[in-house]
């Protein structure tokens, strides 16, 4: 802990001063990231960090799992976050961010060890469905290999879950927001991202163009081509 406080001692003394003008420009003309990211509570996983972002540039919600609950009328931190940064920030791109090793994709597979922690047995029920995928489709995995597998599909499961929330689901409706499925592999330093189209996990580079979980033209796409046909 006292190294942490010398850190804190640190930003006060050194950091601070280097960007007190970006601080009181923030301090003055309020916050506007263009992203949420929800990323896992893991202290390997820095959202900032692997964004090189910048104080301001980016809304983060951490949770154990990087886990969005379905929507539901129950009011939750994930979905207060969420429909915040949708409604209240107008966020154009929401990204869910898993990693590799990740802890709470092995504890989904040892139920027997979460006995004595029914809030995350609880938390974790919301990943099944990657838990179920994995087993039915990839049964030959085992060690490693399974729990990335694992840590993959509930990026898209959450994805999923993300689209019911009605904020999400207008904005995508009127083609405001795009939503990104990131895998981040801490040994290599590689970053993966979801593509919609194919279901696969391409690595991002700068040469190539970013793969997009989903993305959608909007409504008015779909009224145009409708009255046309109906014409």
């Amino acid at each position: 802990m006292n190294d942490i406080l010398s850190r804190v001692f640190s930003f006060e003394k050194q950091v601070f001063p280097s960007q007190s003008e970006l601080y009181g420009r923030l301090a003055h003309d309020g916050q506007s990231p263009k992203a949420l990211m929800i990323s896992c509570a893991d202290s390997r996983i820095v959202p900032e960090q692997i964004m090189q972002a910048s104080p301001g540039d980016l809304f983060v919600c951490r949770n154990a799992g990087n886990i969005v609950p379905p929507y539901a009328l129950a009011n939750g931190g994930v979905s207060s976050t969420v429909e915040y940064a949708v409604m209240g920030l107008g966020v154009r791109d929401i990204i869910v961010c898993g990693h590799s090793d990740c802890g709470a994709m092995k504890a989904l597979d040892l139920d027997d060890q979460l006995a004595r922690m029914p809030n995350v047995a609880a938390w974790l029920r919301h990943s099944n469905a990657a838990r179920q995928i994995v087993d039915d489709n990839y049964p030959h995995l085992s060690g490693s290999d399974r729990v990335r597998s694992l840590a993959m599909e509930n990026i898209t499961a959450q994805i999923t879950h993300l689209r019911t929330h009605p904020s999400v689901a207008s904005a995508l409706a009127r083609g405001e927001i795009s939503l990104h499925g990131w895998f981040v592999d801490i040994h290599a330093g590689v970053i993966f991202g979801l593509d919609g189209k194919t279901g696969q996990f391409k690595p991002l580079r700068a040469d190539c163009p970013l793969p997009v979980a989903v993305s959608r033209p909007g409504r008015g796409t779909v009224e145009a081509s409708w009255l046309e046909a109906a014409e």
